[in-house]
């Protein structure tokens, strides 16, 4: 069975039920969180049942997800108590369009072993990105206090390095400047990729920093799941704390408004794991999760 889930009240109960669940939830429950504040992406929830749900999945509307291509539109956030139910209710043509190139992502790795069964029944094939999942102090705070409860948990005052503010202006990106991102970003350089950042950026608070010659040297942006995102710096640019600037003020300016804040590092990236530690981003015991799946 196949349940979508309409009007605010819905949606709401939602949000409060995967609260409760939360770190685990997370992806999810952040994308929902941002469908209860408008849904600019425009994005759909469906569960196995309701109220008491296994499996929910957020997608884009089928009229939007009409290039079979572009995996950035075809993007499914996906949150299940029981793997059996999930892989059950993923295989429903309804939920997802496995003839598209698609991506999945979600807070629990163990969708692995179902996103690997599935491949096999309908031939796909899939590559599975795994990175650390951290989320800002104060978000933890709010929403999962018990992660608190950790020995020896050393915070900093959280406050980036100065800079030179004379030649250095914290601002907002346009979508003129989605070509840069794109270009550095890890999971980007393509046509849809740029396509998907331009409407991130048209869509949600976005902030950066611009250098002399008035355009952005250091950027990050935020996604339709609540993530903050497509961080980076030029690289003449780098190595003066410039990132860190940007992302302590997109931080504080996202928990005024009460968002979520979350992000993801590469397990590699250990100048960004340093550079969350020192702006009190815990990791959470559970990873950031990215499968992408191609027809064969």
């Amino acid at each position: 069975m196949m349940f979508p889930l309409q009007g605010a009240q819905m949606l709401q109960m939602l949000e409060k039920s995967l609260r409760k669940s939360l770190p685990t939830s997370l992806k999810v429950y952040g994308t929902v969180f941002h469908m209860n504040q408008g849904n600019p992406f425009k994005l759909k929830a469906l569960v196995d049942r309701w109220p008491g749900f296994n499996t929910v999945v957020i997608r884009p509307q089928e009229q939007d997800m009409t290039d079979d291509l572009d995996h950035y539109t075809n993007t499914y956030h996906i949150y299940s108590k029981d793997l059996k139910n999930c892989q059950e209710f993923l295989s429903l043509p309804e939920v997802i369009n496995w003839k598209q190139h698609l991506q999945i992502q979600s807070s629990q790795s163990s969708l692995n072993e179902v996103i690997q069964s599935l491949a096999a029944t309908k031939s796909f094939k899939v590559k599975q990105s795994q990175n650390i999942l951290y989320m800002a102090i104060e978000a933890i705070r709010e929403l999962a206090p018990s992660l608190l409860d950790v020995k020896n948990l050393s915070l900093s005052d959280g406050k980036p390095k100065a800079i030179d503010q004379e030649m250095f202006k914290l601002s907002s990106l346009d979508p003129t400047h989605a070509a840069v991102v794109n270009k550095f970003w890890h999971f980007g350089g393509n046509e849809w990729s740029q396509r998907f950042i331009e409407r991130c950026i048209r869509t949600f608070p976005t902030f950066c920093l611009l250098g002399p010659e008035g355009t952005p040297v250091s950027w990050s942006l935020m996604d339709q799941t609540g993530e903050m995102r497509m961080g980076g710096t030029l690289p003449e640019y780098r190595g003066q704390g410039l990132v860190t600037y940007v992302i302590y003020y997109q931080t504080q300016a996202l928990i005024k408004r009460g968002f979520p804040v979350y992000s993801h590092v590469d397990k590699n990236n250990k100048i960004m794991q340093k550079m969350s530690h020192r702006l009190n981003h815990i990791p959470v015991p559970y990873d950031w999760n990215q499968w992408d799946c191609v027809p064969l």
